[in-house]
């Protein structure tokens, strides 16, 4: 399998869930063998470069923020099939607060929503207008927990989520896959990497493609999708180096969020039936979830002294979808959504969606002394121009769906459903960001410290316009002690603009706010593949939507969350054995004083692998995992009654294994996700629907490399 990188993702070998592990001195490409075999004194390095999410090299273990990474070799080893699957086994990282998706990725980061960010720069606008990233056209997913406003401007204060993409490296490799399993899901998949003969660490080539075929566990959603994305590496001999990323990815599905009733589900019905979660309850030849996206991202790095470089990426992406999609309509905040005989009235919605970003991030980088303390000073500018824009259309008919026995008649056309459309204005943000960090290390002691400035401008097609400021800052402080036991200790801040107008005061809303402490250890036992961290946080998060008490609407923003945690990681390697441990522990607080919607207090996570490499069974692995996410909350003031309502759902534990025998160069491998295909719930909301979870599949998989 192809795992190998380009100097500009020089990295360790990555083991684990956050850690890489490489023995000192190492050039930083990695040795399997090595790292495992030596028992001098070992480093660990996270995978992280100028185009990750910390926009360093810096190792993991002297970054004072907590970080956690996934690589193309976990995503087969724990049998991932998307972005939410790759975020499961990660501490602090709710990874389908809203059940099983098609439409997207979802997951939260300490409580909150998570931007998603591609090589440095953030990919996703709006909703519903993308397809999702595929994890083999990926190197590693990366989450950088917390507010990242210095190094990326505009952001939640929970974290972000960084994806890696494949680059071009100086050999000739290639890999050929094919894949089937659970719901007939069909694939193949081809990575190819062409190094010019003679000329290897200068012009290099790499196509990655795949085209899918699959059902998936809810009635009539399917899942299929095309991904074509070449990439082209050139060096000149001037320390010049320039990469040119290319992605098509053409999805054609259907949601697989159906909106399931709480009455049937979460509630008893009137004569105890039960509404089947793989039921599907939108209307044949009406739903659909197409959606097409074309992006070209360019990285540039340019050796200026021996100490200082200029680097920046640069993109351009166009996305538009097809949205379809039928449901059991809605009728307020704990009102039964069906009758005593499992009757729900329909109510059919068209989106059509598209966006367009224009985006680069330039950067200097060097490296120099004061005295006795060693600088790595960052500095750079930031720009992006999004357009985002949703024409919508919603038909509530005289037609009704039976949860319990869905008929699927009388469905209106498309076009009589887009006759009722209302062309949404365009809506267009323009920010630009200059910011400037500091790593400086003093003995043992490393501090950073950060500060970056914003404008933010938002503009309506033919209407308004609101323009925000804001600055942001960053610092921490970590001390590599005796024992490789490093305490540190960090504070980070956020903004986000709110669009709108105080209707008390006329005055524009102010930007969401995110403050974050967190202190932590990492620990890295001398002589041992592992590192351990356990951090603990304060999240506040201000100039939020009133709390329910208040009257007054669209008021100036009163309203303060709070968020605490714990998360503990532990990865390492023994002999062939190799372990990943998660536990995390979040108590959530939103405006009204409630916990924060689908966010459970605790989860837990271990997965062991163990490879053979001597005797007749070498090639062969085989481990497995399991998971457990505790019970989720969702509350609101309840249209019958006018109280607070509040769902809790039961937590779940769910199993997985993994297979496989490499022979020369044939893979085999099997993997299960939830093994016992365990039937739960994410979350209810008090709307009145609820999701189910991931549902229990096995996929086989034939690999051929060269």
């Amino acid at each position: 399998m192809i795992r190998i990188s380009t100097s500009s993702l020089a990295t360790a070998l990555i083991i684990g869930a956050s850690p890489a592990f490489a023995q000192e001195g190492d050039s930083g490409t990695g040795d399997a063998n090595a790292a495992s075999t030596q028992t001098n004194t070992i480093l660990v390095t996270g995978a992280l470069t100028g185009f990750g999410a910390t926009k360093s090299d810096t190792p993991i273990v002297e970054v004072a923020r907590s970080i956690s990474i996934e690589t193309a070799d976990d995503f087969d080893d724990k049998g991932f099939q998307s972005l939410d699957d790759a975020l499961t086994y990660m501490a602090g990282v709710t990874a389908e607060p809203f059940g099983f998706s098609t439409r997207g990725d979802f997951s939260q980061v300490r409580g909150l929503d998570a931007p998603e960010y591609r090589d440095n720069l953030q990919f996703l606008f709006g909703f519903y207008n993308n397809p999702r990233p595929d994890l083999f056209t990926l190197e590693q997913v990366e989450v950088l927990k917390g507010p990242a406003s210095v190094l990326y401007g505009a952001a939640s204060p929970g974290g972000i989520i960084n994806v890696v993409t494949k680059r071009p490296f100086n050999e000739t490799a290639g890999e050929i896959r094919a894949e089937y399993g659970s719901f007939d899901r069909m694939q193949i998949a081809g990575d190819f990497n062409f190094a010019v003969p003679g000329a290897e660490d200068e012009a290099m080539f790499r196509f990655v493609g795949l085209y899918r075929d699959a059902g998936t566990q809810i009635d009539e959603v399917e899942d299929n999708k095309l991904v074509i994305a070449p990439a082209f590496t050139l060096r000149p001999a001037n320390g010049t180096e320039i990469t040119l990323l290319a992605n098509y990815t053409d999805q054609d599905t259907d949601t697989a969020h159906q909106f399931y009733p709480v009455t049937g589900t979460f509630l008893p019905s009137q004569d105890g039936r039960k509404i089947d979660t793989r039921e599907y309850f939108g209307a044949p030849g009406f739903n659909a979830y197409k959606s097409e996206s074309f992006a070209a991202t360019l990285l540039a790095d340019q050796q200026l002294t021996a100490n200082w470089s200029l680097e920046g990426v640069a993109r351009y992406v166009d996305s538009s979808s097809d949205y379809r999609q039928a449901w059991p309509s809605f009728l307020g905040n704990g009102v039964p959504r069906i009758d005593a005989d499992g009757n729900a009235g329909w109510t059919f919605y068209l989106s059509d969606r598209k966006s367009e970003q224009y985006a680069f991030d330039m950067r200097i980088r060097g490296e120099f002394m004061t005295g006795p303390i060693e600088h790595a000073l960052l500095a750079g500018v930031q720009y992006q121009d999004v357009m985002t824009d949703a024409d919508n259309a919603y038909l509530d008919t005289i037609n009704t769906i039976n949860v319990f026995n869905p008929q699927y008649q009388n469905v209106p056309s498309v076009a009589d459903v887009r006759a009722q459309r209302v062309d949404g204005a365009a809506n267009f943000v323009e920010e630009l960001g200059f910011y400037i960090s500091n790593q400086m290390t003093l003995g043992d002691l490393v501090g950073t410290a950060g500060v970056r400035f914003d404008q933010v401008d938002n503009a309506v097609e033919n209407g308004a316009a609101q323009e925000d400021d804001a600055t942001s800052f960053s610092a921490g402080l970590l001390w590599r002690g005796p024992g490789g036991i490093s305490p540190y200790v960090s504070y980070a801040e956020s903004f986000e603009p709110v669009v709108g107008v105080d209707t008390m005061t006329g005055d524009q809303l102010l930007p969401q706010q995110g403050r974050q402490w967190e202190a932590g250890i990492k620990w890295q036992p001398a002589g041992v593949n592992a590192l351990v961290t356990l951090s603990a946080f304060n999240i506040e998060q201000s100039n939020l939507p009133n709390p329910n008490a208040l009257v007054g609407g669209n008021s100036q923003q009163e309203g303060v969350a709070k968020i605490k945690g714990m998360e503990l990681e532990a990865n390492a390697i023994i002999g062939g054995l190799r372990l990943d441990g998660n536990l995390g522990y979040l108590d959530t607080e939103d405006p009204n004083g409630h916990r924060v919607t689908a966010i459970p207090e605790w989860q837990s996570s271990l997965f062991a692998l163990y490879k053979i490499s001597s005797g007749s069974l070498r090639g062969l692995s085989f481990g497995g995992g399991i998971r457990h996410v505790g019970g989720s909350e969702s509350s609101g003031i309840s249209a019958l009654t006018g109280e607070v309502l509040t769902y809790r759902t039961s937590g779940y534990t769910v199993g997985d294994l993994s297979a496989a025998f490499e022979y020369g160069s044939w893979e085999l491998r099997v993997t299960a996700r939830n093994v016992t295909n365990e039937k739960y719930l994410t979350v209810c909301l008090v709307r009145g629907d609820c999701y189910p979870g991931e549902r229990g599949s096995v996929t086989g998989t034939v690999a051929f490399n060269f």
